[in-house]
């Protein structure tokens, strides 16, 4: 995790979802905020997102995930990060999730889950209450 200087966030679309409307609105508004934010694009794997946000030393990991995929996709990217020794690496995310299915995310270890609709200031806001930063 970065000790210094602004939030690092790498935001990434995993699995088949072709739509990123609301990742790139996600994206800007961290980015407006101060935060450094790598998207990865479309269609990456759990071990494309996992290596990106480990190379760039991210402090955090927000998936966008519309396809139905996301307790899999979810879990898969969690575990990665415990096998390379990077679970400090926050995780968190959004798309179209049931809110049955949050607990259980929660419980596997996402730190939280953004349902559409949510105004994206109050997702800025939740990165940097739960990201440590500290001034360059």
């Amino acid at each position: 995790m970065g000790e210094s200087g602004p939030i690092r966030v790498v935001v990434a679309k995993p699995g088949l979802d072709g739509h990123d409307r609301g990742v790139k609105v996600i994206a800007r508004a961290l980015r407006d905020a101060g935060m450094e934010v790598i998207y990865t694009g479309l269609h990456q794997t759990p071990e494309q997102v996992v290596d990106t946000a480990i190379q760039e030393d991210a402090d955090a990991v927000g998936l966008s995930i519309l396809s139905g995929a996301h307790n899999t996709l979810f879990q898969k990217v969690l575990e990665l990060l415990g096998e390379r020794d990077a679970q400090d690496i926050l995780v968190f995310g959004g798309g179209i999730i049931p809110e049955d299915d949050i607990p259980e995310l929660k419980s596997l270890g996402v730190a939280e889950i953004f349902t559409p609709g949510v105004p994206t200031n109050e997702i800025v806001d939740w990165v940097r209450s739960h990201v440590r930063q500290v001034p360059a």
